[in-house]
């Protein structure tokens, strides 16, 4: 006895996988806003283990409830589950207090891993250094920056998502998206001014 359905052949109780991901499955919808979703996870959480943690919960959730998926831009739909997922994180470590384990895993003690330290060959001590402050002020600026309007940044900038879609992924409306974009640019462009961002 074989039964088709969802992109795997039932034969008498033995489940076998698909070949070739099914045109409109979850392999061939989410999986390819992976990278998308970690940034977004990135962004939100500060910390790269925890992203990872908050990206990996999300995508189960997302596989787990995608029978639920009505269509539409599985972009939007999945970065709106890994947003969810990290505010809830974000909540929880609110209450608890709690510290990565990896944070100073630099021989420096800057949190950064040695493999991201090795500097540009092309470039001189001195351009390093004022690069480095910058970025570092940049992050400052961005960390800075309410949640709200950093994820919108981010959404915005980063991940290139339309209005529409940083609307739909935040859960508010598009001119609320703007509203927290204008204020998100205002708030980097005075701490550049300020000396915040080099």
């Amino acid at each position: 006895m074989s039964l088709r359905g969802r992109g795997a052949t039932v034969v008498t109780g033995v489940v076998a996988a698909p070949a070739v991901p099914e045109p409109g499955g979850f392999e061939a919808l989410v999986l390819p806003h992976f990278d998308a979703a970690y940034n977004l996870g990135r962004w939100l959480m500060q910390d790269a283990a925890l992203a990872e943690d908050v990206v990996q919960e999300a995508m189960l959730r997302a596989f787990a409830h995608f029978a639920s998926y009505r269509g539409g831009d599985a972009r939007a739909w999945l970065l709106r589950i890994v947003r969810n997922v990290a505010y809830t994180a974000l909540a929880a470590r609110r209450r608890g207090a709690t510290t990565s384990l990896d944070a100073g895993a630099g021989p420096d003690g800057d949190g950064e891993a040695p493999a991201l330290q090795v500097p540009d060959p092309a470039d001189d001590p001195e351009t390093r250094l004022a690069r480095r402050e910058a970025l570092a002020g940049l992050d400052r600026a961005l960390a800075a920056l309410p949640v709200e309007l950093r994820e919108c940044l981010v959404l915005r900038e980063l991940e290139e998502l339309s209005y529409r879609q940083v609307a739909q992924v935040t859960g508010v409306p598009v001119g609320t998206v703007m509203s927290r974009l204008w204020r998100a640019r205002r708030a980097l462009l005075q701490a550049q001014a300020e000396g915040g961002t080099g």
